[in-house]
């Protein structure tokens, strides 16, 4: 499948949540812009992609199982979820697992493993800045202790005007 028909498919899977469905397409946007701004292969761009617009699976289990889409939880659920939800897709194994570990620790912000990850993690936090109205100092902070990509320091330092 195309990361728009993933796309297509993810929004029938969010029925109907309108902030669930607005975040994960602006994150893939987030995304889709830094990794192609930091030259990713085509394979990584498209694992990145199908990743961005899936990371955030599990948040209607999350808020009906614990009340919360805490990260946490949302990269504990959503690891599994993801498996299932592109097993009709086409991807390869391989794929679909990559994008599996990316969707269980797209908040885990230590020990980040690979540029496709990094870009997830830079890419949500931008979105997630955006919506929830994050301080100047956090996303300073972010910027100076998270962030390692120019095009996304260049994205994040446009959105909020630093």
């Amino acid at each position: 499948m195309t990361v728009s028909q993933i796309m297509e498919k993810m929004i029938a899977f969010s029925e109907g949540n309108i902030h669930d469905i607005d975040h994960f397409i602006r994150v893939w946007t987030y995304a889709r812009t830094i990794g192609e701004l930091e030259g990713l292969d085509a394979e990584t761009q498209y694992i990145l992609e199908v990743a961005s617009v899936t990371h955030d699976i599990a948040c209607p289990l999350c808020r009906k199982k614990y009340g919360s889409t805490n990260g946490k939880y949302q990269e504990q659920e959503g690891e599994y979820m993801v498996r299932e939800f592109l097993s009709d897709t086409g991807m390869t194994e391989g794929q679909t697992e990559r994008v599996a570990f990316l969707v269980g620790h797209h908040h885990t912000m230590s020990n980040i493993a690979g540029t496709d990850h990094q870009i997830l993690i830079e890419a949500d936090y931008i979105a997630n800045a955006s919506e929830n109205g994050y301080s100047r100092q956090n996303i300073e902070n972010f910027m100076q202790d998270i962030m390692h990509t120019g095009s996304g320091r260049r994205i994040l330092k446009a959105v909020f005007n630093l």
